[in-house]
């Protein structure tokens, strides 16, 4: 009988610790994927976050390499800069990128340094207990936030890839989501593209997607999939908010 379809080789054979419903196991297989079908297993290294996808580095088959909280983008740069024929990409999410990393993210994105960036955005903070993040939405209820997110003490959310479009260095920036097939399909060309650009040397590419985290937000999978639908993307809506080549979707 014909395989039409199987687990990609550079995706490990070990069984997710994620959440029912959580978005980083269908994230891993795009990423997956794409190194199979660009050929670039052996040549990629990863930098796993502090976060919830702090094991990353037990999931793919190619090099992983550990980095502090934050601190994913300085590590990045160095081995690009070190081994620059190597593939670099960073995993992250919004705790890691877009709070304690802020600078890391901002500088190495304004330099053009040549790395390809996964981007996981759920509006909270996940592995540590549910914390208000970066991303989170206003009025959106937390564990810090019990209230709700108040924009007048804890201010609006930051919009990364709106934010990092404005900045001379970066080739791609896009934002997509994984709620749907079609979703996934364009979340896939996109992180593909990613990593197409940093073969071709255009410097920064960052693919934000649009994540559920149900336990977190205390709803089912399939309610927080509603839940994303009807209060994230208004917040967050996906396109292609820089594309060197002048790509959109």
């Amino acid at each position: 009988m014909e395989t039409v379809f199987d687990r990609p080789h550079a995706l490990t054979d070990k069984v997710f610790h994620y959440c029912p419903g959580c978005s980083h196991g269908i994230v891993h297989r795009l990423v997956a994927e794409v190194l199979d079908e660009l050929g670039i297993e052996g040549k990629t290294i990863g930098i796993a976050p502090v976060g919830c996808a702090v094991y990353a580095y037990e999931y793919f088959n190619c090099d992983m390499i550990e980095a502090a909280h934050g601190r994913a983008p300085a590590v990045a740069t160095g081995l690009k800069r070190s081994n620059p024929d190597n593939v670099i990409f960073t995993y992250q999410g919004d705790g890691d990128l877009a709070a304690i990393g802020t600078a890391e993210t901002v500088h190495a994105a304004t330099r053009g340094e040549n790395i390809t960036v996964i981007f996981i955005n759920n509006a909270i903070y996940g592995m540590t207990g549910g914390q208000m993040a970066p991303t989170s939405l206003p009025g959106q209820v937390t564990q810090t936030t019990p209230y709700g997110r108040d924009v007048k003490t804890a201010g609006y959310p930051v919009r990364v890839c709106e934010m990092l479009s404005t900045l001379d260095g970066v080739a791609l920036a896009e934002r997509v989501a994984v709620d749907s097939v079609p979703d996934i399909r364009k979340a896939k060309k996109a992180i593909k593209k990613a990593f197409e650009y940093q073969i071709e040397g255009l410097g920064y590419s960052i693919v934000e997607v649009v994540s559920t985290c149900s336990t977190n937000w205390g709803l089912s999978p399939v309610d927080a999939i509603k839940w994303l639908k009807e209060n994230m993307l208004p917040y967050y809506p996906l396109g292609v908010y820089k594309d060197v080549k002048g790509g959109k979707e």
